[in-house]
């Protein structure tokens, strides 16, 4: 963001509460997604934050870069106020979490040292696919299809875990849209793995967060506010409501079937994926 934008971001305050409606606003969504969807609240907040910071003058290139750095940090707080929501109802499977978490770690390292080198279309490119399939998956999942009657074990556990882990720190998002679909897949409990994918979030967020930050430091063009590739006014403004509503979200989980929302949250996916598509492909 140049000077120029700054002042005039400043100096217009209905703009500016515009702005802060719409991350606040983002941050109460996500965060009733992470604790009842399981997905981390990423899925919401990268197309956000990818078009709301080019609306301040941030190339697209960049702006990319950014909303999966910053969305990694705010999934931080997000997990850890769902995980414990979760672990409150007895819903967190902390064996799976802890044989599973080497592989997400290791996942985790080798996505973001492989985001710092791919361009922002190719990341956008990336998300839209993914946002695409669940979106597609949440449209047309029926209970009670499975690939087996349990977890596999390993080498195919270790696996799935770094799949979920790199793919979703080069996306930034908290690897429910990923670990969810898997784990139900060998008939493993849904509500369990709604509740353990916050805890999957936790591992990713972390270190995807620092890499991004690391990778991103001395980036020129920038947002204002950020270090590296993680925005602090996107990251103030979310985190405050995506870790209250969390909660909210995990309650409505254990007590209503969540269909409908999934439902129509899948169109609104689908939607923002084909638009993030034509974005990155100049169309």
């Amino acid at each position: 963001m140049d000077g120029y934008a700054v002042s005039q971001l400043l100096n217009d305050p209905l703009f500016l509460l515009q702005i802060i409606a719409a991350l606040g606003t983002t941050g109460f969504i996500a965060g009733v997604l992470a604790g009842l969807l399981g997905v981390g609240g990423g899925i919401v907040i990268v197309p956000v934050l990818y078009f709301l910071f080019q609306l301040f003058g941030t190339s697209a290139d960049v702006a990319m870069h950014v909303a999966v750095g910053t969305s990694l940090a705010t999934i931080i707080g997000t997990s850890i106020s769902s995980v414990r929501s979760h672990h409150k109802k007895g819903g967190v499977d902390w064996l799976l979490l802890k044989r599973w978490a080497p592989g997400v770690v290791i996942g985790v390292m080798a996505g973001t040292i492989l985001a710092a080198f791919l361009k922002g279309q190719v990341l956008t490119i990336m998300f839209s696919i993914l946002a695409l399939f669940v979106a597609i998956q949440m449209l047309l999942s029926k209970v009670g299809g499975h690939l087996s009657e349990g977890l596999p074990g390993q080498p195919l556990e270790f696996i799935c875990a770094f799949i979920i882990g790199s793919i979703s720190v080069m996306v930034g998002i908290g690897g429910g849209s990923i670990s969810v679909p898997i784990l139900t897949a060998f008939n493993y409990p849904i509500r369990k793995a709604v509740a353990s994918a916050s805890g999957f979030g936790l591992i990713i967020a972390v270190p995807g967060a620092i890499g991004f930050m690391i990778s991103g430091w001395g980036t020129e063009g920038l947002p204002v506010g950020s270090i590296g590739y993680v925005n602090l006014l996107g990251f103030g403004l979310i985190v405050p409501m995506t870790v209250a509503c969390a909660p909210l979200g995990a309650k409505i989980a254990h007590s209503v079937n969540p269909q409908y929302l999934k439902k129509g949250f899948a169109v609104f996916l689908f939607v923002t994926s084909l638009k993030m598509m034509y974005s990155a492909l100049g169309l």
